[in-house]
């Protein structure tokens, strides 16, 4: 985890982390193994197929897996179509992640492993790329081409303590969280679980919030309990299955537009006339032109690209379902690194444009055509504060549980 939230000074609990109105804390006694700087995709990897002489700093703790264990994955962060977010710079591309895990499947030092992401756009993670002969099952938050939701947000019918002007959690995580918190994981299995995460993170007659739960990969041991990845408290054993209540997310918002709210709810608190309201209103003002830039610059380079009338549907393009994203990944993660250098870091926002960059590779545009239009696009483009070495936040979590217990 990049560790930045319970000790910030932005929490009205100091030290604590909730994810839930009511909920206890989270935080204390929790292990973290890399924290910071280390929280790279590099040391991810490494973690992943338990090669300790490949990470950086931490507990140097890895997943030190044999033949007959069961891996259990959760990931959450910001997206954007075929990347992953990560505090540090790079993020975690889909065609490098993929790489992983069948490197992992080769190793044969697992039985069977279960992957939930939350995250923008995360189905475009595995669209097209997940095996479904390496005994991996994958559930996503969205599809390839849409946004998670924030859960428990200012605003809502289950709103967070007053004190809070932040969102506690994403619909897509509280929901498996809350499931498993509240069920006997031994009478559970994973299509059950699921089946109720789906059914709440897009709620019936809600066409306009939530997204869509999606899953990839191996779907033939679904039937199997779910404590065999997620691990079983005794405390549970007396427990009678029942659905879960399904909040309304009335009032949810997309995930993109979560920290906007946090500024607009601490402006609106905070004294009228005060110099902490008005750096809070430069914040906010500085956030807003720099999406503005973002998008702008996009649309202009688009054009510039590919014409004028072209530009746009260029960028826009969705390939049909099944096929990833981009043929070169190299070439994506490089015209990521060319816009950057010259417009600014695309922030968890602007991962919204990472469709057009794939777009742009899959057309055929060179890195010195893709620096030529940034160039014009930006050339009088004061970056400051967002430069591209800025990030958002992560958390990953991984359980490992021997097949035998």
């Amino acid at each position: 985890m990049y560790d930045d939230i319970a000790n910030s000074p932005e929490n009205p609990r100091r030290g604590v982390v909730i994810n839930h109105p009511k909920g206890k804390d989270v935080y204390h006694g929790v292990p973290k193994d890399y924290t910071g700087e280390q929280v790279t995709a590099k040391n991810l990897y490494a973690v992943l197929l338990g090669n300790k002489t490949a990470v950086t700093g931490g507990s140097r703790k890895v997943i030190n897996s044999k033949p007959n264990d069961h891996i259990f994955i959760y990931y959450t962060d910001h997206g954007g179509a075929g990347a992953l977010g990560m505090p540090n710079v790079p993020f975690v591309y889909a065609g490098d992640f993929i790489k992983v895990l069948r490197q992992k499947h080769a190793s044969k030092s697992y039985s069977k492993m279960i992957i939930y992401v939350e995250a923008c756009e995360s189905g475009s993670i595995f669209e097209g790329l997940m095996p479904r002969d390496h005994n991996i099952y994958v559930t996503t938050a969205a599809n390839a081409e849409e946004s998670s939701w924030a859960a428990y947000c200012p605003g809502m019918e289950v709103p967070p303590p007053s004190e809070y002007k932040t969102c506690l959690g994403d619909a897509y995580s509280v929901s498996w969280m809350e499931d498993s918190e509240t069920h006997n994981l031994k009478k559970e299995t994973i299509k059950q679980q699921y089946e109720v995460v789906k059914a709440r993170t897009a709620p019936r007659n809600e066409s306009s919030i939530g997204s869509h739960v999606m899953e990839y990969g191996d779907r033939t041991f679904k039937d199997e309990m779910l404590f065999l990845y997620q691990g079983f408290d005794p405390a549970k054993s007396s427990i009678t299955n029942r659905p879960l209540l399904r909040p309304s997310l009335k009032g949810a918002i997309n995930q993109r537009d979560a920290d906007i709210l946090f500024m607009w709810k601490k402006y609106e608190q905070l004294n009228g006339g005060s110099e902490e309201k008005q750096r809070a209103l430069r914040e906010i003002k500085e956030t807003v032109l720099h999406r503005k830039h973002l998008d702008s610059s996009i649309d202009f380079i688009g054009k510039l690209v590919f014409g004028f009338e072209k530009g746009p549907s260029v960028l826009d393009a969705s390939r049909g379902s099944g096929q990833p994203l981009v043929d070169d990944w190299d070439c994506l993660k490089m015209m990521v690194r060319v816009f950057e250098s010259q417009c600014g870091s695309l922030t968890q926002y602007g991962m919204k444009h990472m469709r057009a960059f794939a777009n742009i590779c899959n057309n055929g545009v060179s890195e010195a055509q893709m620096k030529e239009a940034s160039i014009s696009a930006c050339d009088d483009y004061n970056m400051g504060k967002w430069s591209p070495l800025v990030r958002g936040a992560i958390i990953f979590f991984v359980r490992m549980v021997d097949s035998a217990i």
